[in-house]
């Protein structure tokens, strides 16, 4: 088979002081998230959303919340990691599709950076990055502002394929 498409979920409850981190990119003014890591809820979908692809598990399974090695990681470091172990078994990235779910923070204004930034993370052209952002018409966990959610799809290439 020369493409795998892999779909990732993420949540996170807003809290605590660290402040929030989308795509790689730091929100100003944003309430941050509860989380074992950085909280990066994007960047955590679109590894569900590659591992996934490549039949590699998921983020719990390489980065458990019970190992203090990722207490506060980075996740630009775990996506580093992910594209490692997806190169590894031969695939290479085509394109991704993200779509942030938030009723706060507006992210109008930090789109571009945060699709530059995965697009810089997976070495991809930015056409070959989507990022959308949505509400949930205050509706849920989410339209009461307690939470961020992402949905990511990411389409593998045999590397065979992505050299022709």
């Amino acid at each position: 088979m020369s493409f795998r498409i892999g779909h990732g979920f993420d949540v996170h409850k807003f809290g605590g002081d660290k402040p929030l981190i989308l795509a790689g990119v730091s929100i100003p003014g944003a309430q941050g998230v509860l989380a074992h890591s950085d909280g990066d809820v994007v960047l955590h979908a679109l590894c569900d959303a590659l591992l996934g692809a490549a039949g590699l598990g998921d983020i719990g399974e390489h980065f458990p919340d019970t190992d203090e090695r990722w207490r506060g990681a980075d996740s630009r470091a775990l996506l580093a990691h992910v594209m490692t172990l997806i190169a590894e078994q031969g695939w290479a990235v085509a394109n991704v599709d993200i779509t942030v779910v938030a009723q706060t923070p507006r992210l109008s204004g930090h789109k571009s950076a945060m699709r530059r930034q995965v697009a810089e993370d997976l070495a991809l052209p930015e056409s070959a990055v989507n990022l959308k952002a949505t509400t949930t018409e205050g509706l849920g966990y989410i339209g009461r502002k307690e939470g961020i959610a992402v949905h990511a799809v990411a389409l593998l290439m045999a590397k065979a394929v992505a050299s022709r």
